[in-house]
């Protein structure tokens, strides 16, 4: 008869090195205790212990480390948190651009029509798309996307008409003006060569503050379209409001001068950043064979494409996926895709105003023919540029900290704003080539800011940016129309987004210490302030967050050399380069909190250089 087989006891519980040698030691006294028994450091049976217990720790931790890495919240590599972000929906930035407003001005001469002196548009200026402006002492170039033509005029694109010189009464040069949004970007191409048809080709960008895709060509001349997904297979697409487009809408051209509509296509890529400097471009699966076509959307095809197509009824649509495909699209087969891209944004491209006043670019007169007039030069010359205000928006990409909160944030939304944190959200996610919001606030319309009669769906959205130093600023209303008309894409019908400026409270701290003994006090002022600084880093803080006077205590108390915090107080500063809004600091303090107004507002420490200021006292 066989003998039964003995049932040992096995624990799971080891984690670490000590704990696996330690339960193999107790494994072979239970069950083999006249096999073996000479557990000294020395003994060949301790070495195998000992490489099984190394083994084992070494796999445990690699094991816990794969598993964390699996979720956002806990994700520690940069690739990983980049990764867990776009399966959340959530695309990070590798940095912002900040926009401006130009003035963009020429000179022309007079022309006597029907007795009038009216300005001569026979020499007025066309200055190409995507042209570039820059100034004489700063680095930072901005990009014009759209073209400038001063010979029209209307109203989405007005030139304004000043008399410039006159004599005896009558105009003699008018001065035309026109206004354009810039971005802090420059250009850059790139080409990338494709041979036989693969699956999901897939290239990459390597470069630094990569802004976004701006085209992409192939040699065929065919235009590719950027998707946020592969099986998006319809775009919005805009085409001139003409009689030959849309007989039915031509007659408003002027005040609609471009018709939206949908359009299904093949050649769509989608991009990702897999890392600050390096953008991802994938295309999709099928092959070059397939043909183009436009679909319009109807009760008969929306839907196409679904599994056995049976039933309608309970299918989620996404208003810009509801024509199904296999395919994600075509990949590029024996051609050459050139892909221009954007580049630049960052805090340094929030420049100051009247400083961008050089204009190049492809400029030539309305009137090819004028060139050879003696004039010409003079009007020509005439070419200038100027930014009367700020650019503001600039900023840096995502840390992974910011990365992995907006991702996490933005999975509930499902691409809709319906809670006040949605719109939240969607403004911090808003493309950085529109300029970036550095701080953001939502809250409803309080009752008393409500017009009789008027149902409170509106939301206040408080807002503000960085200047070029990195402290806080109020939006331009560049800024402000770029968030609304990013926002109005995924609000509910029903609400209304208020665009308003947070309100900005500057303070200084000055604190008294006792030192221990054999320290430098020089030293551990320095050193306290340093941790100050950190503490007080914008970057840190958010809107209506109080100020802790006692984890400021301990903070400094935790200084090495510190003996005790003597005294510590909070001041604020007002004008003079700070902020014009007072507060009242001791009113608002109660049991060592200093808390925030009812009205959205943020602590910040301008000048950390200077308003930090400490001081060693004795007993």
């Amino acid at each position: 008869m066989a003998n039964k087989p003995i049932k040992r006891e096995i624990k799971y519980l080891g984690k670490d090195f000590e704990v696996f040698r330690n339960e193999l030691i107790e494994y072979s006294q239970t069950y083999f205790p006249t096999s073996y028994n000479d557990f000294s450091s020395s003994s060949p049976g301790m070495m195998l212990m000992e490489l099984s217990a190394y083994v084992g720790d070494v796999l445990s931790f690699y094991l816990d480390n794969q598993f964390q890495e699996t979720f956002l919240q806990y994700a520690r590599q940069a690739n990983n948190i980049y990764e867990l972000a776009y399966m959340m929906g959530y695309k990070p930035k590798a940095t912002a651009a900040a926009t401006v407003d130009l003035d963009i001005y020429q000179l022309v001469p007079s022309i006597n029509q029907s007795g009038i002196k009216n300005p001569d548009f026979t020499y007025s200026l066309v200055v190409g798309a995507n042209s570039i402006v820059s100034s004489n002492t700063n680095t930072t170039k901005f990009l014009i996307e759209d073209p400038i033509n001063f010979a029209v005029s209307n109203s989405l694109d007005p030139t304004e008409i000043t008399v410039y010189e006159s004599s005896g009464g009558e105009a003699v040069s008018f001065l035309l003006k026109k206004t354009r949004k810039a971005i802090s970007a420059t250009t850059q191409s790139i080409d990338f060569n494709f041979g036989a048809y693969t699956e999901f080709p897939t290239v990459a960008i390597s470069d630094n503050n990569i802004i976004g895709i701006l085209d992409v060509r192939d040699s065929n001349g065919n235009t590719w379209y950027e998707v946020d997904y592969l099986a998006q297979d319809v775009v919005f697409d805009s085409i001139q409001n003409a009689n030959t487009n849309d007989p039915n809408f031509s007659i408003n051209s002027s005040e609609v001068p471009y018709l939206l509509k949908l359009k299904q296509i093949q050649r769509r890529f989608a991009t990702r950043f897999t890392s600050p400097t390096s953008l991802q471009i994938q295309f999709g699966a099928g092959n070059s064979a397939d043909t183009d076509e436009e679909i319009i959307p109807n009760s008969n095809n929306v839907g196409l494409g679904l599994p056995f197509e049976k039933d309608k009824l309970t299918t989620a649509y996404s208003p810009t996926n509801f024509i199904f495909t296999n395919t994600y699209g075509i990949a590029p087969v024996n051609t050459t895709l050139t892909v221009t891209y954007l580049i630049g944004g960052g805090v340094s491209s929030n420049v100051n105003s009247n400083i961008l006043n050089s204009l190049s670019g492809n400029i030539s007169f309305y009137n090819n023919n004028i060139t050879s007039d003696a004039n010409a030069n003079t009007y020509f010359n005439s070419l200038q540029v100027n930014n009367p205000n700020a650019a503001s928006g600039g900023g840096d990409g995502d840390s992974l900290i910011q990365i992995r909160q907006n991702a996490i944030s933005n999975f509930s939304t499902q691409q809709r704003n319906v809670t006040p944190d949605d719109y939240l959200v969607r403004a911090l996610s808003m493309p950085s080539k529109y300029g970036s919001i550095s701080k953001a606030y939502v809250e409803k319309s309080k009752i008393i800011n409500l017009l009789p009669g008027e149902i409170p769906s509106t939301l206040d959205l408080y807002i503000l940016s960085k200047n070029n130093d990195r402290t806080l600023n109020y939006a331009s209303a560049a800024l402000k129309q770029n968030l609304q008309t990013y926002l109005s894409q995924f609000k509910v019908i029903g609400d209304s987004i208020s665009i308003k400026d947070g309100f900005i409270i500057n303070i200084g701290v000055n604190f008294e210490i006792l030192t221990l003994p054999e320290y430098n006090n020089n030293e551990v002022i320095a050193n306290c302030i340093t941790a100050l600084k950190d503490y007080f880093q914008i970057d840190n803080w958010q809107f209506n967050q109080p100020i802790l006077l006692k984890e400021l205590n301990v903070l400094i108390d935790n200084v090495e050399g510190v003996q005790t915090v003597e005294n510590l107080e909070i001041i604020n500063k007002v004008g003079s380069g700070y902020s014009a809004y007072a507060y009242d600091l001791e009113g608002a303090r109660l049991n060592n909190v200093i808390y925030p107004s009812i009205d959205p507002m943020i602590f910040e420490v301008k000048n950390p250089n200077t308003d930090i200021q400490g001081k060693v006292v004795t007993l």
